[in-house]
């Protein structure tokens, strides 16, 4: 297997799993917390996307998706390209109101496809390429692409493990 294939396969897992994790989640649900302070299924989803979105983007040397096409508004967010939710305070958490379970995969996926578009095109010698020098060592691209499917996972595991004390199967 070649790297695109397996950046495509490792990223290509994702939409399901996301949809997965809010199919049929009402908007009340997927702001439900298990505690105060404590993720929401809608903010995880929220936040995996942003930062993929953010990312590749930064890569790409384009403009976020979230910036356009009245995403932020969808979220009862402004479309200010800095808020990632990395660093949100539980306050900030609970401001980020998903109109509905679509609204998350619709966002997802449409990140999602840009980000196939940019692996496909890869070349093994891209991922040694410095994207981030203010790191020791500097982060090459395919570290950064480690990065961001690694993260992705992991929330992506926990809105399904919250998706399940929500709607227990």
């Amino acid at each position: 297997m070649d790297v695109n294939g397996l950046l495509t396969e490792l990223y290509g897992r994702l939409p399901d799993l996301v949809r997965a994790a809010v199919d049929g989640l009402s908007p009340d649900e997927l702001r439900w917390s298990p505690r105060p302070g404590a993720n929401p299924v809608g903010w995880l989803v929220w936040h995996l996307t942003r930062i993929q979105d953010d990312h590749v983007a930064d890569l790409l040397g384009e403009a976020q998706i979230w910036a356009g096409d009245g995403w932020a508004a969808r979220f009862g967010r402004t479309a200010d390209p800095h808020d990632t939710g990395y660093g949100h305070t539980p306050e900030q958490v609970a401001a980020v109101r998903p109109e509905s379970a679509e609204a998350l995969v619709d966002y997802y996926e449409t990140v999602a496809a840009r980000t196939a578009a940019f692996l496909a095109a890869l070349s093994p010698a891209d991922l040694d390429r410095v994207v981030d020098e203010s790191w020791d060592p500097p982060v090459t691209l395919g570290v950064r692409l480690v990065s961001v499917a690694e993260d992705d996972l992991q929330h992506v595991g926990q809105a399904a493990y919250l998706r399940g004390l929500i709607r227990p199967s």
